[in-house]
């Protein structure tokens, strides 16, 4: 049997600009076995937004015990269809402001399987961004930690906000994520703000670039943005959904239930 590192080995391994890992995020025990049954699924990763939206909860006020109830759950699910399928884990801002409440967050997660995880720079609790001497050090605590649990491979998705930020570019998230990956990240991910606005192809190409492929680019289920077929194209190394599927989903249930209720 593997262990955990050898699968969060293998899940490293699948961050290839020539080859990109897709991951189609679960928020539930259902989708979660629906993912993991699905033969081309390489690997899972959970979605906080949707993990919130089905606790009717805002995503900013999930807590990190409602946020790991639901990984322990997720995880068990995938792995009854397909064991030892690598999942990753959206852990937001890390919870807590201290380094070792950060550590301790890792560490749980890893003990309910996770062998990756996103995290955010922003501080969600304080609504601002933190410096970049903050952020470098809360990855190089989850890297650490990573370590102390026997998961030395395990893979952080760092993620920057700096784009949502007024008056910053591009050039603002190649300096975050030069230095997350520097301090142990296995991949950048920048988002671009909670307006929609997204990641234009030529700010992606400039990501891409400067970081060597090592970015994270989410893909939006919608008219005007970018394709899975694009977007492999510009040589990332992951692509990930977030909460597309869940509203692929509640879109299917509002239609029924208006077609049924009409």
């Amino acid at each position: 049997m593997p262990t955990q590192n050898d699968i969060a080995k293998r899940f490293r391994a699948l961050h290839n600009p020539q080859d990109p890992i897709i991951l189609t995020n679960a928020y539930d025990a259902s989708t979660a076995s629906v993912i993991a049954s699905i033969p081309a699924t390489r690997a899972l990763a959970t979605a906080s937004f949707a993990i919130a939206a089905c606790l009717g909860v805002d995503d900013n006020d999930l807590t990190k015990a409602q946020n790991l109830a639901a990984l322990k759950i997720i995880v068990s699910a995938a792995h009854r269809v397909n064991p030892g399928l690598p999942v990753t884990v959206d852990l937001q801002d890390g919870y807590g402001e201290d380094l070792p409440s950060l550590a301790a967050t890792i560490k749980e997660a890893i003990a309910l399987g996770a062998v990756g995880c996103n995290l955010e720079d922003m501080d969600n609790a304080a609504g601002t961004l933190r410096s970049l001497e903050d952020a470098v050090a809360r990855v190089r605590t989850v890297v650490e930690a990573a370590k102390e649990a026997g998961v030395p491979d395990f893979a952080l998705n760092a993620r920057t906000d700096v784009l949502a930020q007024e008056g910053t570019t591009v050039e603002d998230a190649v300096v975050r994520g030069n230095a997350f990956l520097e301090a142990g990240a296995c991949t950048v991910f920048v988002w671009g703000g909670p307006k929609g606005r997204g990641v234009s192809k030529e700010e992606v190409e400039i990501l891409v670039r400067e970081l060597n492929g090592m970015v994270n680019v989410k893909m939006n289920l919608r008219e005007g943005f970018l394709g899975i077929q694009e977007i492999r194209q510009l040589g990332v190394a992951r692509v990930s959904l977030g909460p597309e599927l869940w509203k692929c989903a509640m879109k299917a249930v509002k239609d029924q239930a208006e077609l049924l209720l009409a």
